[in-house]
């Protein structure tokens, strides 16, 4: 599910789920505030994940259309947001503690490597397959306020029969 890009992943466009010519993996049928509340819950597992004391941006999830999917019948959520540690060198703990974190639990790590920007930033890309997310982390400790990008996208999902997207 994950792939290599080096988007911003506090964008929208940015993310973990890999998308192929057909678009990102399915996932099945589900209703839009049902996928929202399990990205929620993933993001909320994320920041626990972190292990130091900091504050999470306030922006909730988004639903985006599927690559090469009706737009009206299959959509994707996704979950940009930022962490800033109370201590900028809380960065390095809270970017060691997801790599150990996401490496049990369901999650598999599947690329972790320093960016092409000037900061070289470490960029750590996961997937797991039985909540059918990814993520991708981001660790800006070089910026004059250190924080940590994150970024959850679930695979693509179908609205029940007789229902659209609800986009928000």
């Amino acid at each position: 599910m994950a792939d290599n890009d080096t988007t911003d992943p506090s964008s929208t466009d940015g993310g973990a789920v890999k998308e192929t010519a057909a678009g990102p993996p399915y996932a099945g049928i589900a209703t839009t505030s049902e996928v929202v509340a399990a990205v929620k819950n993933v993001s909320s597992q994320i920041h626990d994940f972190a292990g130091v004391p900091g504050k999470a941006s306030e922006p909730g999830p988004g639903v985006s259309d599927c690559q090469g999917r009706d737009p009206e019948r299959y959509y994707q959520v996704y979950h940009p947001w930022n962490f800033s540690p109370r201590v900028g060198t809380d960065n390095e703990i809270a970017m060691a503690n997801f790599k150990k974190r996401l490496t049990g639990g369901g999650w598999v790590l599947k690329d972790s490597y320093i960016d092409n920007s000037p900061n070289k930033n470490l960029n750590l890309v996961a997937d797991n397959d039985s909540k059918k997310v990814s993520v991708w982390i981001v660790e800006y400790s070089r910026n004059t306020v250190p924080s940590i990008g994150i970024n959850v996208r679930s695979a693509c999902y179908q609205v029940p029969e007789g229902q659209t997207v609800d986009h928000y």
